[in-house]
C-alpha cells in the first residue's frame, strides 16, 4: 500500500508565501513522475505543476514564474514553493504521484494524497 501525505498549506496573506510537502510511504520502487494539482470550489482540479518521467518541469499559464516544483528521490517527497500568492490560488492542493511498485517498470499506479488547503486571504 502507497500512500501520500501532504502538509503545509494554511492560511496566507496576498503577496505571502507557502511551501507544500507531499511525502510518499509504502512499498515503493520508484516514482515516475509527481505533480501538484488543485481544486477551487466549483471548478473541476487542474494541474499545478508537474515533473514528467525523465524529468524537465511543467507549469500551469497562471502560476509560472511564482511556483516551483522539486523533488527529493532519496526521501520520496515532493515539494511546492509557492511565492506571491494571490487570492485565486486559494484552493485544495493534493499531490500525485506515478507509482512504479516492483522491478517491472512498464506498470505504474497513481496515486493522490488527502489535499490540504491553501487559502490566500487579507
Amino acid at each position: 500500500q502507497v500512500q501520500l501525505v501532504e502538509s503545509g498549506g494554511g492560511l496566507v496573506q496576498p503577496g505571502g508565501s507557502l511551501r507544500l510537502s507531499c511525502a510518499a510511504s509504502g512499498s515503493i520502487f520508484s516514482i515516475n513522475a509527481v505533480g501538484w494539482f488543485r481544486q477551487a470550489p466549483g471548478k473541476q482540479r487542474e494541474l499545478v505543476a508537474e515533473i514528467p518521467f525523465g524529468g524537465g518541469t511543467n507549469y500551469a499559464d497562471s502560476v509560472k514564474g511564482r511556483f516551483t516544483i522539486s523533488r527529493d528521490n532519496a526521501k520520496n517527497t515532493v515539494f511546492l514553493q509557492m511565492n506571491s500568492l494571490e487570492p485565486e490560488d486559494t484552493a485544495v492542493y493534493y499531490c500525485n504521484a506515478k507509482v512504479v511498485l516492483t522491478s517491472d517498470v512498464r506498470y505504474e499506479y497513481d496515486y493522490w494524497g488527502q489535499g490540504t488547503q491553501v487559502t490566500v486571504s487579507s
